[in-house]
């Protein structure tokens, strides 16, 4: 089983996609943070299950779509780096997740633990 760990930016941009959609509708937006938790935690068993994103020729980087979200990460070892979260809608610029990738600071991410849980401070 694989562990999983949200960067800081990563969860800020979560934050955000969500936040705005709660400004029309609530309810919407809190089912698409427990629906993204839920797919990310799905990585945890099978974290080879996510594709390449098509945007990038040849990469290091997965990415699942949880509509209208695209997650990206980063397999290392026995550890998932979620990277980056954006709106399906967007074009992709491959500078985030390199800069995302430089600027990860373990002591800035959480790691997930069990399917109810929230993050907790690593």
């Amino acid at each position: 089983m694989a562990q999983l760990i949200w960067t800081k930016p990563t969860l800020h941009d979560l934050n955000e996609i969500a936040e705005y959609i709660s400004l029309q509708n609530y309810d919407a937006a809190k089912k698409l943070v427990k629906s993204v938790f839920a797919a990310v935690e799905v990585l945890e068993d099978f974290p080879c299950s996510g594709r390449y994103p098509p945007e990038l020729n040849v990469t290091q980087y997965r990415e699942i779509v949880c509509k209208p979200c695209r997650i990206f990460y980063k397999l290392a070892n026995n550890q998932i780096f979620i990277l980056y979260v954006m709106r399906t809608e967007r074009k992709l610029r491959r500078y985030l997740l390199e800069e995302r990738k430089r600027k990860a600071n373990p002591y800035e991410a959480y790691i997930c633990q069990g399917v109810n849980s929230s993050p907790c401070r690593l």
